[in-house]
């Protein structure tokens, strides 16, 4: 997916039944159940670098979360490289290890939600490349990014642990005609990174460890 729109401003200028706890306290036995998106949940990016630890919430953009939810229950982001980083703006995951998974997940555009938070550091946002064609490509915000919010980019959840692990990831490849092709990334998939681009960082695994709403027991 393209991401021209974003680049172009980087360079151009609940109802929960309980409030989410913090990361730290102890919590149910998630329990999924299809269908059903928590009101919040946590979900841990097992990476290269560290353990970061997204909290995402319904209320702040519930097609995206719902879309976000889904597809770490099919284990999509699992060996998913952060393919995308302009230092100190942003870093980009979110095509698959496995092509096959990226051709079938790429059909599956959702709608956009409305902007109801801002893009700021440690947010986590679809990337897309226009109006309504969000399927599952993710940035997070190295700083705040405020002027993202007018054009549409509407943040899903925040990063509440391992912020340090985001900063950490690997940025040298960059982005345009030094970092990976994204046409061949989708019909490659991670034998393409792992042979030309193989000092980005990994998420091993993507996995909800907690959850607050109508899907928690």
């Amino acid at each position: 997916m393209r991401f021209a729109l974003l680049l172009i401003v980087a360079f151009g200028a609940t109802a929960c039944a309980r409030a989410p706890q913090p990361a730290s306290a102890p919590a149910p036995a998630y329990v999924y159940a299809p269908g059903v998106v928590p009101d919040s949940f946590v979900v841990r990016l097992a990476t290269t670098k560290g353990d970061i630890d997204i909290l995402l919430r319904k209320n702040w953009a519930p097609l995206g979360v719902g879309q976000f939810y889904e597809a770490v229950h099919a284990n999509y982001y699992d060996r998913a490289r952060f393919f995308r980083s302009i230092r100190g703006f942003v870093v980009q995951f979110g095509i698959a290890a496995d092509p096959a998974a990226s051709a079938q997940w790429r059909s599956r555009t959702i709608a956009d939600d409305t902007v109801r938070q801002s893009n700021r550091r440690g947010s986590v946002v679809f990337a897309s490349g226009g109006p309504n064609t969000r399927t599952v490509q993710m940035f997070i915000n190295l700083r705040d990014n405020a002027r993202l919010d007018g054009l549409g980019f509407s943040p899903i959840g925040e990063v509440i642990a391992g912020l340090d692990f985001v900063d950490a990831l690997y940025t040298g490849y960059g982005d345009g005609a030094t970092a990976p092709n994204q046409d061949r990334l989708n019909r490659e998939g991670e034998a393409y990174l792992a042979e030309s681009f193989p000092l980005l960082d990994q998420i091993t695994t993507a996995r909800i460890i907690r959850a607050w709403g109508p899907a928690a027991p």
